[in-house]
């Protein structure tokens, strides 16, 4: 038996906002849904219309979703962890000025205005009503992440400064910070 235009139409709304992998699961307890009122006596476009309204609006769903979406709690996790690295490299910056001289100043501007950057894209993704749009930003802004921390620990390597606690404070927060943005790239890039 074929599926219901009504159940059809449904799924497309849900497909144009959530990933395939969400929407087959929704179709197949739409489907089974469907089935128990068909199972019930009911008319096909009666089943259909029952189904449809137990599963509830289009929208709640996809803003169920997109409230659980995993980008959108990591980016808010990468946001509130990111003043206390931000702190710790103000401090090594503090405590070990030779190092920080040897960066041109059009490198740390271009580092800071990178810093702008990745903040907005997190800020989208952990902000964000759409799954999608929150997918995309978080990934975007997971990448930023892993670069600028890289960059910052290679600008050190480079550098060569005696390594103090607090230097070495830093690059572990940074390394810390790489380790949680790595892990949330991968469901991020599959939403």
């Amino acid at each position: 038996m074929s599926e219901p235009r009504l159940i059809s139409g449904y799924l497309a709304v849900l497909a144009a906002q959530l990933p395939a992998s969400i929407v087959e699961e929704l179709a197949d307890g739409l489907t089974e849904t469907h089935r128990f009122y068909l199972r019930q006596g009911l008319a096909p476009d009666v089943a259909a219309e029952s189904a449809v309204a137990e599963f509830g609006a289009p929208e709640a769903i996809v803003a169920g979703f997109a409230r659980v979406n995993p980008a959108r709690r990591a980016a808010r996790r990468l946001l509130g962890l990111g003043p206390i690295v931000g702190a710790c490299w103000i401090m090594a910056l503090l405590t070990s000025r030779p190092w920080a001289s040897a960066v041109p100043l059009s490198a740390r501007i271009l580092i800071v205005l990178a810093l702008a950057a990745v903040i907005g894209l997190l800020a989208a993704a952990a902000l964000g009503s759409r799954y999608r749009r929150a997918a995309r930003s978080g990934s975007a802004g997971f990448a930023g992440v892993i670069a600028l921390d890289a960059v910052l620990i290679t600008i050190v390597m480079l550098a060569g400064p005696p390594l103090t606690w607090v230097l070495a404070g830093a690059m572990a927060a940074s390394a810390v910070r790489i380790s949680l943005a790595v892990r949330a790239l991968r469901p991020a890039l599959a939403g």
